[in-house]
């Protein structure tokens, strides 16, 4: 079912994923308006949107998530919600109740914007991370969303994106002001990568730092299934098209869906090298300790910053779930979208590794002289 005519909000529409969603939302659905929502809607973000906007009208709307008559007024008229904007941290940079505030606090607001502002429908952004890995390190292979594990989070992230999905699903039947009722979904995107991917400038950068030598931070038997970001907005189309669906809308609604593509299992380490590679890049051939003494030496850091936390504030570039995380076989199907949603990726993994090389090798230069004059 097409969105034509409808007003669609975007949250976090100037990050990676949802400036990629809003695009293509604009090439492929004649939507009477799109609200951007941000903190911060830089004026480039919405000249790149010129061309293709045709008579769809970008509104701005900047503001925080924790602002209840903010969001209020943001979905005032609007008739479906893309909530991207979260806070993501896997070294515990950032403090518990600001990672709450935002994640957790942010999504009941929006919950609750959508039904008294008599908005249908609901899909949320998540992530393969509140499935784990556990600290035990249990590998899942092809997994689905009927996969049985034994799920423990540590992640500050993990735990309030889980808490977040949860109030999503939950509030899918609840009943709006006009009578309506709410329909919500929610998309379990695996690592994404693609144009615009600050965590791979941030391996670039080390890279670069380490004489074009990529740190190997994962065993190559480690595999996971990193997702593009365009195969990625296009899963988040084909959600909101199925639950707009009257005949289909009740075989999603309520339910969370993993979201990969045909990205080839390996580490994430290797992954950065099958990217970097073609740019002069090489890498580690082992990590630089067995990983049994880097989880010691992890363990050993986390003591010593929570001694010092009440003095001064440390944060460690590793921790052992990080750890776990980078070293853990953790692959997951989307045949489950694509048998619900329609969902079939729309670039390979041609295509998208193109892409991003691209788009790495023309960051490179700034990237050099950046750290340079550092």
């Amino acid at each position: 079912m097409s969105l034509e005519g409808d007003v669609c909000v975007v949250t976090g529409a100037c990050g990676f994923l949802g400036k990629r969603l809003v695009k293509l939302l604009l090439e492929e659905e004649k939507a009477a308006e799109i609200r951007l929502l941000d903190r911060d809607v830089q004026p480039h973000v919405l000249q790149s949107l010129e061309d293709c906007r045709g008579e769809t009208i970008l509104s701005v709307f900047e503001g925080d998530i924790r602002d209840g008559n903010f969001l209020r007024k943001a979905l005032r008229g609007a008739s479906t919600v893309f909530h991207i904007a979260s806070l993501i941290d896997v070294t515990e940079s950032v403090e518990y109740n600001e990672m709450y505030g935002v994640n957790v606090h942010g999504t009941q607001l929006l919950l609750e914007a959508c039904i008294q502002e008599n908005v249908a429908y609901f899909i949320y952004t998540s992530t393969m991370e509140v499935m784990g890995p556990n600290p035990r390190g249990e590998p899942i292979i092809n997994g689905t969303e009927d996969t049985v594990y034994d799920t423990i989070l540590k992640f500050n992230y993990s735990k309030t994106k889980k808490e977040a999905e949860q109030r999503t699903l939950q509030a899918n039947g609840e009943m709006l002001q006009n009578g309506g009722r709410l329909s919500t979904c929610a998309l379990r995107p695996m690592y994404i990568y693609g144009d615009g991917c600050r965590f791979l400038l941030y391996h670039m950068g080390n890279g670069i730092r380490n004489k074009n030598v990529l740190f190997r931070t994962s065993v190559p038997e480690a595999h996971v299934n990193p997702v593009y970001v365009g195969n990625v907005a296009f899963a988040h189309l084909q959600a909101a098209r199925i639950l707009k669906d009257p005949q289909n809308r009740n075989i999603i609604g309520g339910k969370f869906y993993f979201i990969s593509d045909d990205t080839p299992p390996m580490s994430y380490s290797d992954f950065n090298h099958v990217l970097m590679s073609p740019l002069g890049f090489g890498i580690q051939d082992k990590l630089l300790l067995p990983l049994c003494i880097f989880y010691i030496l992890c363990f050993l850091l986390e003591v010593l910053c929570t001694i010092l936390r009440p003095f001064v504030r440390i944060v460690p570039p590793m921790n052992r779930q990080l750890l776990t995380l980078l070293n853990t076989t953790f692959t997951f199907s989307y045949q489950k979208a694509k048998k619900d949603l329609g969902y079939v990726p729309r670039y390979s993994w041609e295509e998208a590794r193109k892409h991003t090389t691209e788009w790495l090798a023309s960051q490179l230069p700034m990237e050099r002289a950046k750290i340079m004059s550092s």
